[in-house]
């Protein structure tokens, strides 16, 4: 999911969520863990229970011995933060760490916005940076107001940048069609590389006919940050709580990456090191 969810979440979210009282209750009621959760938003979650979202909510509940209820709001209307608000969930998957509005878990996992090109494709061959000049006058698809529109800019790409939508239209269809779109056009030649939120570039290359490169980009410079922890939004004030989830993540660790990575998923240490299949069980 995209690191924007959690600036638009918090800014909703806040006034209410710094109403809520103290409790020192370190797991949910009656036994059920209810997690909010967009009913039509591939990779992450959808009402069949497909996305990665949807698994890792599972091994949560197993690892607690609780039962999975979901609430479902479709996050591109804006309505995920109203479960706090109206105390309809314990925990929201896939919030970016460090917007200091919400409280959140410690990182489950760390990923980035990625660039994608086609394998056979020599002129971008061992691109691993967008300062790299090789990108000099490539067509390039890019969501309009993302971090990376920001650091084409900056690298002096956006002379032949190829504009898509913003992710923030508020159209569900729309929203959820562009990614394959523009991987698409990447495939079939219209553009020489996508850049995407890691996650949903990773899954969309991976369904691809034609053998595509999936660079998280990691090793830029200057411009905005590329690299996000990922976390889980909690209620306040329910410091035990917060303790088990985190104490969860770390044991559990192996498990959740094995899951990201089933769904290709662009996995990195917090220092920015990629993370292959083979090393994801350490």
């Amino acid at each position: 999911m995209a690191p924007w969810r959690a600036v638009l979440a918090a800014a909703v979210a806040i006034f209410a969520l710094i109403q809520a009282p103290a409790t020192v209750r370190a797991e949910p009621e009656n036994g059920v863990l209810r997690v909010c959760a967009d009913p039509d938003n591939l990779p992450f979650s959808n009402l069949k229970g497909e996305g990665f979202e949807n698994k890792l909510a599972e091994l949560i509940a197993d690892r607690l011995d609780l039962k999975l209820s979901y609430s479902w709001y479709p996050e591109v209307h804006g309505g995920m933060p109203t479960p706090f608000s109206n105390r309809d969930c314990d925990i929201v998957m896939g919030y970016a760490q460090g917007t200091e509005l919400i409280e959140d878990t410690n990182p489950y996992y760390y990923t980035s916005y990625a660039l994608i090109y086609r394998r056979d494709d020599p002129a971008l061959q061992g691109v691993t940076r967008l300062s790299d000049p090789r990108l000099k006058g490539k067509r390039i698809g890019i969501f309009s107001r993302t971090p990376p529109a920001t650091l084409l800019a900056t690298n002096g790409l956006t002379s032949s940048a190829v504009p898509f939508d913003s992710p923030f239209s508020g159209d569900a269809d729309q929203t959820h069609d562009l990614p394959r779109q523009m991987i698409n056009q990447v495939a079939y030649g219209k553009l020489d590389a996508a850049i995407l939120w890691g996650p949903i570039g990773g899954y969309v290359a991976k369904s691809s006919h034609v053998p595509l490169e999936v660079v998280p980009l990691v090793n830029e410079t200057a411009g905005p940050e590329m690299i996000y922890g990922i976390t889980m939004g909690v209620r306040p004030n329910e410091p035990q709580w917060k303790h088990r989830l985190n104490k969860l993540i770390a044991e559990d660790q192996p498990a959740i990456n094995a899951i990201l990575l089933r769904y290709n998923v662009p996995l990195l240490q917090p220092n920015g090191k990629v993370i292959k299949a083979a090393s994801a069980e350490r």
